[in-house]
């Protein structure tokens, strides 16, 4: 039925269909039929109303059907452009971390998880006390746009007050985010790059003080003597090794067998600035390493032989998710105590290892890279290349000093290789 008062307008019902209001025109001599809608949504008079704006588009010259998707496109720019004005900086946060944990260690993505936490957790080792927000999660709130610099130099300013340790971690993992979010295509021009960069809010934050935990040389009997006895035989090698190869905490963590070659006595490490380095596997580290339960993968494994209990064969299970021994800070903390050593940290045996090299006539190339530090000079980074045997030559003299300093007796010649060890005495 057409419509006597609006030229095109018409009310069409196919046999299958529902009733519609369309509209008919002759646009550049061809006939031209578009869809307003169901009676139900409009009305006689909206109807006409569309019909006479359809036509007045034929009549500027104009398609109808190009100037409808048109329409369409800048709403669905519009709606886009209001939902990113809308991002909140928490979900950028989350986009951010998921796009770029492929590229990330374990440790890193764990720092900026507990950035963004929202704290009211309880504890896992600490019953009855929660967790604490993470430094982040008080701006977690805002919308991206609003993460100026005076927001973060306020936010600095206030958490620095309480941990300005995490506060300056924290400011360099927004650096970065907000790096990542200028260069992204929809959210550059929304965001400044600047904003965590400003003098004021660095100074607000602090510099960070030097370290100085470190074992002294009369130390070493007395460390070595509370650590050997731990009950924790896997701690208590973890911890010996961490002192005799300058490691990095979670790089000897997650040490595994297939990484030991007892044969060419080596070891081959995962390390964060070359991927990979080799480093020798020298006698006492050996015996360590070969009188541990091989319970799963891991050498420094957190798992507990469960005893056979009926006709059910004893078994082995994980105490921790990932495998491997993930906080020994706690046992070597009571061993510190009791030897008198208080503040001595697990990266302090990193730097213990390199202070105490310097009483022995062995070059810094040598425990630099021992230790996986990056070559420093044009003749370190271009032209020296140390063979295992060169390295295995000084770091067995360094082992052999730190030992009969700690008065730590073991014989060297014994082969590690063939030790078989018994289940039961795993974390």
């Amino acid at each position: 039925m057409w419509d006597s008062g609006a030229p095109g307008l018409g009310l069409r019902a196919t046999p299958t269909g529902k009733p519609s209001f369309v509209f008919q025109g002759l646009f550049k001599g061809k006939t031209l039929r578009m869809t307003i809608g169901s009676p139900s949504a409009w009305s006689i008079p909206d109807a006409q109303v569309k019909a006479r704006e359809l036509q007045r588009q034929i009549d500027e010259g104009r398609d109808p059907r190009a100037v409808k998707g048109e329409l369409t496109a800048a709403d669905a720019a519009k709606r886009e452009s209001e939902k990113v004005d809308a991002l909140s900086f928490c979900d950028a946060w989350i986009r951010y971390i998921a796009e770029r944990r492929p590229y990330w260690s374990a440790r890193h993505f764990d720092d900026h998880q507990a950035m963004m936490q929202a704290g009211g957790q309880s504890r896992e080792r600490r019953r009855g006390i929660s967790t604490v927000p993470g430094p982040l999660a008080s701006l977690s709130h805002l919308r991206l746009s609003g993460l100026d610099g005076p927001t973060v130099e306020a936010w600095a300013t206030r958490e620095a007050k309480i941990r300005p340790a995490r506060v300056r971690l924290g400011l360099r993992l927004l650096k970065a985010f907000l790096r990542w979010a200028h260069a992204e295509p929809d959210l550059k021009g929304r965001v400044d790059p600047t904003a965590a960069s400003a003098k004021k809010t660095r100074e607000a934050a602090g510099k960070a003080g030097a370290k100085n935990d470190c074992l002294q040389r009369d130390q070493l009997p007395v460390w070595f003597a509370h650590v050997r006895a731990i009950q924790n035989p896997v701690i208590a090698a973890y911890l010996q090794c961490l002192l005799l190869t300058g490691a990095r905490r979670e790089e000897l963590a997650a040490l595994k067998w297939e990484d030991l070659d007892f044969q060419w006595r080596g070891v081959d490490i995962r390390d964060k600035i070359a991927g990979r380095r080799s480093v020798p596997l020298t006698p006492f580290v050996s015996q360590l390493l070969a009188q541990l339960p091989r319970a799963n993968e891991w050498v420094f494994s957190a798992a507990r032989f469960v005893a056979p209990v009926g006709g059910a064969p004893g078994h082995w299970i994980n105490t921790s998710a990932s495998g491997h021994i993930s906080e020994p800070s706690i046992a070597h903390r009571k061993a510190c105590k009791a030897a008198g050593l208080g503040g001595l940290t697990l990266h302090g045996l990193r730097r213990s290892f390199a202070s105490l090299c310097e009483w022995l006539d062995i070059p810094g190339g040598i425990s630099a890279q021992i230790q996986g530090h990056a070559p420093q000079g044009t003749r370190e980074q271009n032209y020296i290349r140390r063979p295992l045997d060169l390295l295995r030559v000084h770091h067995e003299k360094i082992e052999a000093w730190i030992l009969s300093e700690a008065q730590v007796q073991f014989d060297p010649k014994v082969d590690a290789s063939n030790k078989e060890t018994k289940p039961g005495t795993a974390a």
